[in-house]
């Protein structure tokens, strides 16, 4: 393994002074490689109407399966950065590995032979996701595709032997409903040319110019996502990463360009300051009204992104809380995208498929409030009655209000919306049963609940409100 490592890295750098950046064209692009032009691009419509999509860590980090998908780092990392998580490995290794085995050696285990994308595709559409974005590559620097720029480090060549991003590609296009996204890290942990830039203060750019750029692009001419979510950004700036280049590219010439959407991590000086959609931090969730578009990437797994066996039924978010989330993100602007992590062999553990199913069958009945809806811009929590949240359409005149909690004697007081004599209230999954609303000295609204056995859910429930005045 590491003869062939060397053989491939002495290959690229003796190749790096024949690649050169793309050459200018005479007629300028729409889009110029700067920030000031790239910010102006319109996120394409369909990305703010779906809301809900479905984030998937896959990788060698699946086979240990026990600290997190940073197992690599921590454990080999000098200095380590999580030392309570090396000292766990270190002792899980030495009870079940020879002395001498890497972490390479995983990668034969990365077996697959259960995964099958059409049944994750089933398991997606089931939970109501409109997206899917799967991990194309983590930091670790397996590739789950055939590249031309990982050599005997990618799923084709070692492991499973097969083309897992070309494989759910196919499933998701064949299925029609759910839009493919495809994550990639910029920066890999040990990658020899990444240490070699690094420690020149990333004044060099072997890496960028003989992986990473030629690498994104591989992914967007052969398998045409309308997501590319790049992460591993902070170490170094866009300049080095070329990111303003490729994106330039992207929005210009790929075959993509008309409707792909991006994220923020692009360099140590973009997050939630440039790009398509902000996702600011992990499992970001502001709780107030954002300015521009964006996303709460959170994980079902409150520990860990990759599946980890030593997980218990704590760890996990229930519902409930799954539920609040996403009406909380909905209700101040963002997208939700839920992350999931299949085991070594493709399989979506009962836990997640099963969180992902309830999901599903709260949004059959409430999705009217979640899809294609807007922020409220009046209230988006209401500011008396706690755990209540807004969103709206019909130029917010129609305006849906999510309850967290069912009041205990089937009275519910809201301070935020006013109706007029053309309103109407019903409950969304509670058929051709208009529900009482009186206003109360104090102006706020007093609204009488149907009986909680009429009600289709146990987890949050949707007061639909047409006509409302708008201040």
């Amino acid at each position: 393994m590491e003869l062939l490592l060397f053989l491939f890295i002495l290959k690229l750098c003796s190749s790096a002074s024949t690649i050169a950046p793309p050459t200018q064209t005479t007629t300028p692009s729409p889009y110029q490689p700067n920030w000031n032009s790239l910010d102006k691009r319109l996120l394409p419509e369909w990305f703010d109407k779906v809301k809900v999509g479905i984030f998937i860590h896959w990788g060698v980090y699946s086979v240990p399966s026990i600290s997190s998908e940073w197992f690599w780092i921590d454990w080999k990392g000098n200095p380590s950065p999580n030392k309570k998580a090396q000292e766990l490995i270190n002792k899980f290794m030495k009870r079940n590995y020879k002395p001498g085995f890497t972490y390479q050696d995983f990668a034969k285990d990365f077996t697959a032979e259960f995964y099958n994308a059409t049944e994750w595709v089933e398991i997606i559409k089931k939970s109501g996701a409109k997206y899917v974005v799967l991990t194309s590559k983590h930091h670790e620097g397996f590739a789950l595709w055939p590249s031309d720029y990982s050599y005997s480090w990618n799923s084709m060549d070692v492991g499973p032997q097969r083309d897992i991003i070309g494989e759910l590609r196919q499933a998701v296009l064949k299925d029609g409903s759910i839009r493919f996204g495809l994550y990639h890290s910029l920066y890999e942990w040990f990658h020899p040319l990444y240490i070699s830039d690094k420690k020149n203060n990333f004044t060099t750019q072997n890496f960028v110019n003989n992986k990473i750029f030629p690498e994104m692009k591989e992914l967007v001419l052969h398998y045409k996502p309308d997501i590319f979510w790049s992460d591993g950004e902070w170490e170094a700036g866009s300049e080095y990463w070329r990111s303003e280049e490729f994106l330039s590219w992207l929005y210009d010439e790929s075959p993509v360009k008309d409707t792909v959407v991006v994220n923020d991590r692009w360099g140590h000086d973009t997050l939630c300051k440039h790009g398509g959609y902000f996702t600011c931090s992990d499992r970001y969730n502001p709780g107030t009204l954002q300015a521009h578009k964006w996303e709460n990437a959170m994980s079902l797994d409150k520990n860990s992104w990759g599946f980890v066996r030593t997980s218990r039924a704590k760890d996990y978010l229930y519902a409930s809380e799954l539920i609040a989330t996403l009406i909380k993100t909905v209700a101040c602007g963002g997208n939700i995208l839920i992350n999931v992590g299949p085991t070594k062999d493709g399989i979506i553990a009962p836990i997640f498929e099963e969180r992902l199913t309830q999901l599903g069958q709260w949004l059959k009945v409430n999705g009217e409030a979640i899809y294609e809806s807007y922020p409220w811009e009046v209230c988006q929590n209401d500011t008396t009655t706690p755990d209540i949240w807004y969103t709206s359409k019909d130029n917010a005149t129609t305006v849906y209000t999510l309850m967290l909690h069912w009041p205990h004697n089937n009275v519910l007081y809201l301070a935020c919306p006013e109706i007029s004599r053309s309103s109407s209230l019903t409950m969304l999954g509670v058929d051709d049963e208009k529900l009482q609303a009186t206003v109360t000295a104090k102006k706020m609204l007093k609204i009488s609940l149907p009986d909680k056995v009429k009600v289709k859910t146990d987890w949050a429930w949707t007061i639909k409100i047409t006509n409302v005045k708008i201040p």
